[in-house]
């Protein structure tokens, strides 16, 4: 048995592969870094009845197409991960570039945005809302960007029929920016 066959066929004690067990324990410290940010806003909006409207100056519409664009994304996603199920490497690695373009479009829409709210003179020192707003879209920006490293990386060798399994893992991790966002448009853009 070849080194990375043994490596792919590597299980824990729960019957897992390995790699999954490790993409889900990734996203869980992921989620308490989101969850403590979204849990302070949330906290501080309660008591802040002012932010309604502040984020009414939050470009709704830009939110909204940024929505679609990494919906649509996580869509190539799924087709990757189920290609790569099948064996088709080359495929796989085809959505995951698509997922990547995704990626890149929903990174040159939020610095449109940024410019936007900046021009506006939206930065994050004018209120705490503000700062809010920039720290979690930022930090989801930077997951978004980190995912897109990721895929490339495993669309480059999937499209050479080497570890395809991975495609898998991060399929996962994007679909856990994409629910990140979820959360993130209708706080930060709708709640008003």
């Amino acid at each position: 048995m070849s080194h990375a066959a043994s490596v792919q066929s590597e299980r824990t004690s729960t019957g897992l592969p390995t790699g999954r067990v490790a993409i889900w324990w990734f996203i869980a410290s992921e989620i308490a870094i989101f969850g403590g940010a979204v849990a302070c806003y949330i906290l501080l909006r309660m008591r802040h009845p002012e932010w309604g409207a502040a984020a009414r100056h939050t470009a709704t519409s830009i939110g909204a197409v940024n929505t679609v664009v990494l919906l649509t994304s996580s869509l190539f996603a799924v087709l990757a991960d189920s290609a790569a199920a099948r064996g088709d490497g080359r495929r796989a690695g085809r959505f995951l570039l698509l997922t990547s373009l995704g990626g890149l479009a929903f990174l040159a829409i939020k610095a449109f945005e940024y410019t936007r709210e900046i021009q506006h003179g939206f930065t994050p020192v004018t209120s705490l809302f503000w700062s809010f707003y920039y720290l979690m879209t930022g930090l989801h920006a930077a997951h978004v960007l980190a995912g897109m490293v990721a895929m490339l990386a495993v669309a480059s060798g999937a499209r050479r029929g080497q570890s395809v399994h991975r495609v898998e893992f991060v399929a996962i991790y994007w679909h856990f920016v994409d629910v990140v966002w979820i959360f993130l448009f209708p706080l930060l853009y709708l709640a008003s």
